[in-house]
């Protein structure tokens, strides 16, 4: 199958350097509906990437097009942006009118607590709209590696947080999981028990530590998780607080989670906005092109839409 030549741009693109791509994680927001706190109200100190002033304003499908211009993106996954969280189904409902009335983007990952009484109500609300593929849910973790307390509530090891878990096989829905690598572990015991669940690793399990020690740390991490054969993994964000993003360093990532995961069950997402904090999405694109150099054409188009066009079913 070829990917139809209609892209978000409204037009095909065969300038040399133009890819094709599915974006399979991104964001948009609207600060004039005062929904996003944590862009609203006080800046987290303990935001990943250090100071995040510059996303203090409205990111809307123009502000994508336009950072997106020159790459053949053919559709792309809206993943929750941490929408105030008791309103959870109106992220849902927004995202959805755009899509409509903006032709993208083409599924929803959408927010839901599993360890809440209210878990089943969330979970059907979101199901009920077409374009929900699967659910976001950030399980507690610890600040590092020596703080970890399994079995608190709202972790990977809480009974409430498992029972709620389950209810995305009854509705059909994948999970986006978002932990720091101390914690991929205890994520691939989660997918070990579901393995009807097809999962979605964010941000390349996040591989903050770049000594030879973290580094380790992390490949053992991303292996264990990797040996359950629902999981797949999202090739992005390499972003690291306070520092620039660096070609080889993020080259050496991008090849050690390939050659774990198999380029078959890897996805490229842009994580835009966001990870324009660090440097363009075409500079992006063009990074993570140069990097598959030595792939063969099916390889390279299985990781930049193919893949995630069967995981999103889009």
């Amino acid at each position: 199958m070829q990917p139809d030549p209609k892209t978000l741009h409204g037009r095909w693109s065969d300038a040399p350097g133009a890819v094709t791509l599915i974006d399979a994680h991104h964001h948009l927001w609207d600060l004039r509906m005062g929904k996003h706190p944590w862009l609203c109200g006080a800046e987290e100190k303990a935001f990943f990437m250090g100071d995040y002033s510059p996303l203090r304003r409205n990111y809307l499908p123009e502000d994508y097009r336009r950072d997106a211009a020159g790459h053949n993106v053919l559709t792309t996954v809206h993943c929750e942006a941490e929408w105030d969280r008791g309103d959870q189904v109106g992220e849902t409902r927004w995202i959805s009118q755009v899509a409509e009335e903006r032709g993208f983007p083409g599924a929803i990952v959408a927010h839901a607590w599993f360890h809440t009484p209210n878990a089943e109500e969330a979970l059907a609300a979101h199901a009920a709209f077409p374009l929900v593929r699967g659910i976001r849910s950030k399980p507690v973790t610890a600040g590092s590696p020596d703080r970890i307390t399994p079995g608190a509530p709202g972790t990977m090891q809480d009974d409430a947080w498992l029972s709620g878990f389950a209810l995305l096989g009854k509705y059909g829905l994948s999970w986006d999981l978002r932990v720091p690598f101390w914690h991929l572990r205890e994520a691939a015991q989660v997918a070990r028990a579901f393995p009807k669940v097809p999962i979605a690793l964010n941000h390349t399990g996040f591989p903050w530590d770049r000594s030879e020690e973290g580094l380790a740390a992390w490949r053992s991490g991303m292996a264990a998780l990797a040996e359950e054969p629902n999981v797949y993994v999202k090739i992005s964000e390499f972003g690291l607080k306070d520092r620039p993003w660096d070609y080889e360093s993020n080259r050496r990532i991008v090849s050690d989670a390939l050659a774990i995961f198999g380029i078959e069950r890897a996805m490229f997402a842009s994580n835009f906005p966001v990870a324009g904090l660090r440097l363009g999405y075409g500079a992006l694109v063009d990074a993570m092109n140069r990097m598959l150099t030595d792939r063969a054409p099916l390889e390279r188009e299985r990781f930049f839409w193919r893949n995630a066009a069967e995981f999103y079913r889009l």
